[in-house]
């Protein structure tokens, strides 16, 4: 089981600074003035838009900037603080990445909902969003696994070994 964590570990290190990195600069976009963004980060969003013909990107409706919002304000604090746990072994990992894979979790599921229904999206589009769905999903596993020889502690001493008291 430890080697498993430590891949799992690997795996979304890598993902939460991708997206400590994508979330302000490319997501950002979506809600906040593009005189924000230096020019090559803007030319970068728009290549994405049109490549891929993200219509949520272009015409931004108004519960997927909502979900950007969510992004930008919980989720993206939340990966910056979990890979800072990862890459320092911090004990509150497992609380950052279960908040980040349910809100992530949820967020994918709405997105996910519009693009398969709205019959708009070519299966290239998926497969841009299936993969957060994928890492979300498992930062909300990784959240509710324990680290193998740890006990669970409530203030000074074990959960496991305090009496009980009537």
């Amino acid at each position: 089981m430890g080697a498993l964590l430590k891949l799992i570990d690997a795996a979304l290190f890598i993902y939460f600074l991708f997206i400590s990195i994508v979330a302000p600069l490319i997501d950002g976009q979506t809600c906040l003035p593009k005189h924000l963004y230096p020019s090559p980060v803007v030319e970068l969003k728009t290549w994405y838009t049109n490549e891929y013909n993200d219509y949520l990107v272009s015409e931004k409706p108004h519960f997927f900037v909502g979900l950007v919002w969510l992004e930008l304000l919980l989720q993206w604090p939340l990966s910056v603080a979990s890979a800072y746990a990862i890459a320092t072994g911090k004990s509150w990992l497992n609380t950052t990445c279960l908040m980040y894979g349910v809100s992530a979790f949820t967020s994918m599921v709405a997105i996910l909902s519009e693009l398969t229904l709205s019959t708009r999206a070519s299966d290239q589009l998926l497969m841009m969003y299936y993969p957060f769905l994928g890492f979300a999903l498992l930062a909300l596993l990784r959240g509710l696994l324990t680290q193998s020889g740890k006990s669970m502690t409530i203030g000074k001493r074990p959960l496991l070994n305090r009496k009980k008291r009537a």
